[in-house]
């Protein structure tokens, strides 16, 4: 069964219901793996193998059936197991409930074998919660994972599972993506539901979706997942078809936007250039018309208001999480950067807050407008290659630091959190150091479709499946394998 380690989750669904594999076969093999290999990455922070033995004796049904999965420790409440957040004030905190797109998943029949590492309220873009501990790159241990949803990735790539559950307010799914070599997938603003706890997160800064090793996982799971729920403040425009019916289908000649430089003017290290340029000749190859564009943003701009919502986000999740608790939150219960943002949170007015977030829609409207030339817009997903963990690290001087190095390692992620544009980090390159850099595409407000079709011919063309990281299942040296 060890064999299934880098089959994706189509393929493992397949196995299932052919009865060359039952669920429970591959839930054990997922459950070895995850023994084997999370000492060297803690990946994940709280097994749940009992539950999943159990889920699988039952041969779930849906399109997933009999699939092993883990949940990121953010955000997705599984009844009656913790969800932490990263952070120690919240250690003691159960939901009594499934959150609704937790409910999708257990329909698509997927067994959910744990939970992953996150950063602290999955605030920054590495994951080094002080709680559990750093995650670790499979493709190099001393390496950062990315953030928030690191755990996830780093078990995705290196073979537990096919995929994994992940959420993204600033890249948060594109950032480790990026980092691990996956292919990350952030839906559009309310394709997928949030509630029933919440409505929408930091004024629709925040989606949920996955990390996942093929464009068709995340394409069939997005189906299972999508579409509103009752109550829902908003929806996203319906598709025209499912988006799996989009792996494989002619995307015709799209009209790509090229750029290599941050709108927030942030150095861009050669790595990530050459990785975006790469893609873009790729693209060009490919016969899409690609020119050298992007629009005209106020980058300070961005940051500030940006910087408004995100405080405000954490002050208001840490007094949501004290209500939930019945007790007051102390700074001695959590980390400094994640204390110094909830201060600044609650600095913050209602008219400040309104204007900044009056201020993003304006950005929104210029990004719609320059892409009603494009269909895509493609950038480098990050400024740096994975970073060396502990580089986000605040010190006793300057809680804030992490915070504001984070802002000049992820200058092209947010803009589409910002927007609520459907966007993906696509691995087709590794750095002379064997570590994978990611290539962003944003697309048009509720078209993912066009992302799947481009994500797919990539993937065809470029195939990056057969790479495995030195610490991953069945890996046998060091360095980029080409399995």
């Amino acid at each position: 069964m060890q064999e299934t380690a880098f089959l994706d989750a189509t393929g493992q669904a397949a196995l299932v219901r052919s009865g060359e594999a039952s669920a429970a076969e591959l839930v054990e093999a997922a459950i070895e793996r995850a023994e084997s290999l999370n000492p060297a990455l803690n990946a994940v922070v709280l097994h749940l193998y009992d539950e999943a033995r159990a889920v699988a004796e039952e041969v779930p049904g849906g399109p997933f059936a009999g699939v092993p999965f883990l949940l990121k420790d953010l955000q997705a409440a599984y009844a009656g197991v913790p969800t932490t957040s990263g952070s120690g004030f919240t250690r003691g905190l159960v939901p009594d409930y499934d959150s609704e797109i937790v409910a999708r998943l257990k329909r698509a029949g997927l067994v959910v074998v744990g939970k992953t590492n996150t950063p602290e309220f999955g605030i920054v873009p590495t994951t080094e919660p002080r709680l559990f501990g750093p995650s670790r790159n499979p493709w190099d241990t001393g390496r950062s994972t990315g953030g928030s949803s690191g755990g996830s990735a780093a078990a995705v790539a290196a073979g537990l599972v096919p995929m994994a559950h992940a959420t993204d307010g600033g890249g948060s799914i594109r950032i480790p993506a990026s980092c691990c070599g996956l292919f990350g997938l952030k839906p559009t603003r309310a394709r997928n539901p949030l509630g029933p706890a919440v409505g929408d997160l930091m004024s629709g800064l925040v989606s949920e979706h996955a990390v996942t090793r093929s464009v068709r996982d995340s394409a069939a799971l997005l189906d299972a997942t999508s579409g509103p729920a009752p109550g829902d403040p908003y929806a996203a425009p319906p598709p025209e078809r499912p988006f799996l019916r989009e792996i494989g289908a002619d995307p015709g000649r799209l009209r790509i936007a090229f750029s290599a430089a941050s709108a927030t003017g942030t150095p861009v290290h050669e790595d990530c250039s050459a990785a975006a340029r790469d893609a873009a000749a790729l693209c060009a190859e490919l016969g899409h018309e690609v020119e050298e564009a992007a629009p005209a943003l106020d980058g300070e701009l961005l940051t500030h208001s940006f910087t408004v919502l995100w405080s405000s986000g954490v002050a208001a999740g840490i007094e949501g999480a004290a209500r939930f608790l019945g007790r007051e939150p102390s700074p001695e219960e959590f980390e400094p950067l994640t204390w110094a943002l909830y201060e600044m949170g609650h600095r913050r007015s209602a008219p400040e807050y309104l204007t900044a977030l009056g201020a993003l829609q304006r950005i929104s409207r210029q990004v719609a407008g320059f892409l009603s030339g494009f269909d895509l817009f493609l950038t480098p997903t990050l400024a740096e290659p994975p970073l060396p963990l502990g580089t986000l690290d605040e010190t006793p001087e300057d809680p804030l630091r992490g915070f504001r190095r984070s802002t000049e390692y992820v200058p092209f992620t947010p803009l589409s959190n910002v927007t609520g544009q459907p966007a993906m980090s696509v691995p087709l390159f590794w750095n002379g150091d064997g570590l994978p850099v990611g290539t962003h595409f944003a697309g048009r407000f509720g078209d993912e479709a066009t992302l799947f079709r481009l994500a797919a011919q990539l993937e065809e063309a470029r195939p990056w499946a057969g790479y495995r990281p030195p610490v991953s299942a069945g890996a046998a040296g060091s360095g980029a394998e080409r399995a």
